[in-house]
């Protein structure tokens, strides 16, 4: 069953994923193996039943720690389903939480939620709220606001982004846009993402990408509609993203 707001997802992959960031609250955990990451916070490395977290819009990365794979578990949550548990304007502090109470929470809650039917809506709010009392206890400060989750001197460049992700855009019209030169843009962009605007541009076609599948659009579609040339080019971007071809996500959340 898809719940709203929700997605779960497994993956087992010795991908290195570039830096990248999500519209959700992002939890999960370790399976096996370990990974090194760079986070809002700092680098920081996972290892097996580690739980692993990101805010909405925080840039993140992931790379083996070995080169061999790992896999992990992690549960998607719009802010509208998280944000009122967590408290307004809180953010999760740590990108990885060494807890052992908190990991088998995080475990129920995906377990619930990708077992959940119609019927179960009621174990699915009580798994995601003592989920978030433990990170609001523990994990959660109001205020917070990681490296990479910035853009306050650039909020007309992101807005025109945002606003139509798969729209042609030139580094001089958003340079424009905040009355830079496109060398003062770009520098600023990385200086406060973390990544280019191209590849924030990507990061806002994947998501919307993601959005399509999920309604069930299919992915010969969703490849112009997000603003890739074609469903060859959606693929390989997809999966160097997001650790799954489009089709294969695109069974697994509908």
């Amino acid at each position: 069953m898809r719940l709203n707001g929700v997605e779960v997802v497994d993956l087992v992959s010795a991908r290195a994923f570039p830096r990248h960031a999500h519209d959700q609250f992002g939890l999960g955990v370790v399976i096996s193996g370990a990974q090194r990451s760079w986070s809002g916070r700092g680098a920081v490395e996972a290892g097996a039943g580690d739980v692993i977290t990101t805010n909405p819009g925080e840039m993140h990365d992931g790379v083996p720690a070995s080169g061999a794979p790992r896999a992990w578990r992690m549960i998607y949550l719009n802010p509208s389903v998280a944000g009122p548990q967590l408290g307004a304007d809180a953010e999760i502090t740590q990108p990885v939480i060494r807890d052992h109470k908190l990991r088998h929470a995080v475990l129920n809650l995906i377990h619930t939620a990708k077992a959940a039917t119609e019927s179960d809506a009621l174990a699915v709010e009580e798994a995601l709220v003592q989920t978030f009392a433990l990170l609001a206890a523990r994990y959660a400060a109001a205020g917070e606001r990681p490296a990479g989750v910035g853009g306050g001197k650039l909020s007309r460049a992101l807005a025109r982004l945002r606003d139509d992700p798969a729209a042609a855009v030139s580094l001089e019209d958003l340079a424009h846009l905040e009355g830079l030169s496109a060398f003062q843009l770009l520098r600023t962009f990385v200086r406060e993402l973390g990544i280019t605007p191209h590849a924030y541009q990507t990061q806002l076609r994947i998501r919307l990408a993601r959005r399509l599948l999920a309604e069930g659009r299919a992915p010969a579609d969703v490849a112009y509609a997000a603003g890739f040339s074609d469903q060859s080019h959606l693929n390989r971007v997809f999966l160097r993203q997001v650790g799954l071809t489009p089709g294969r996500y695109r069974a697994a959340v509908c």
